[in-house]
């Protein structure tokens, strides 16, 4: 039976050796047991380019995994937008454009990092609008290595700081207004999305027929709450354990 798994926000990051190493583990198992697997966002903790050597055991084991299901699509967040041609040649992923629609198992269902869905965070979405401009990127990937590393360093400083101030009030959350739209200009029922790091469930019944967005887990050294879907449906997994789980469970 085949089987398409979502994860997201894994957050890979050289100065951080267990996450990476359990990453590879999955690669290796978990991974190796589905038909397609979809990153939706963040496999990086950041990507200054494709020309930094510091992922490249990553990139090998992504190579080797495309060898054996059929398809890996990856979609760049808001940490590593700048993924390119580089990164699909080394690896044999297939980029994603955000938001993308996809035929899940006979149900249309938009794929998105969910960065572009809180809007609450205007000082966020700025910066979001002028780091996707071609322009900027063309600039920032001009600079040295080295000085692209110390800039990205100095902007994860900041970006830390700003994100614990959203949690510590709440703000970092989906914009239920935003998230309809999305559900109308696309005209799906379902989206899968990350960025929040907190797997969960969004409905909206207005009317019509239920919208429902399935958030994502972050990856944590001991839980990394992804989920996946078959002919039969869908449902949560912990690929950190290889554990799997109904939607009607408990992940927090």
């Amino acid at each position: 039976m085949s089987e398409t798994l979502f994860i997201a926000d894994v957050h890979l990051d050289v100065n951080n050796p267990l996450l990476t190493h359990l990453f590879m583990k999955f690669l290796a198992t978990r991974a190796r047991q589905v038909t397609d697997l979809y990153i939706l966002g963040d496999l990086f903790e950041v990507w200054i380019g494709d020309d930094d050597p510091d992922y490249q055991p990553i990139l090998q084991a992504l190579r080797k995994l495309v060898e054996h299901v059929e398809r890996v699509f990856v979609m760049p967040g808001n940490r590593d937008f700048l993924l390119g041609t580089g990164f699909v040649n080394l690896t044999g992923c297939q980029l994603l454009t955000d938001p993308t629609v996809i035929d899940l198992y006979g149900v249309p269902t938009l794929l998105t990092h969910g960065d572009n869905v809180c809007t609450q965070d205007l000082a966020y979405q700025a910066f979001r609008q002028q780091v996707r401009n071609p322009l900027w990127q063309q600039h920032f990937l001009g600079l040295p290595l080295n000085q692209r590393r110390l800039l990205a360093h100095q902007a994860r400083a900041e970006s830390h700081q700003h994100v614990q101030q959203f949690y510590t009030s709440g703000q970092l959350q989906v914009d239920a207004q935003a998230l309809r739209e999305l559900f109308v200009e696309y005209q799906v029922t379902r989206i899968i999305q990350g960025h929040l790091h907190q797997a969960g469930i969004y409905t909206f019944s207005d009317q019509g027929p239920v919208l429902t967005c399935y958030v994502l887990g972050g990856w944590q050294l001991f839980k990394a709450i992804g989920c996946a879907w078959n002919q039969t449906g869908g449902y949560w997994v912990d690929v950190a354990n290889s554990v799997s789980m109904g939607f009607e469970e408990d992940v927090s």
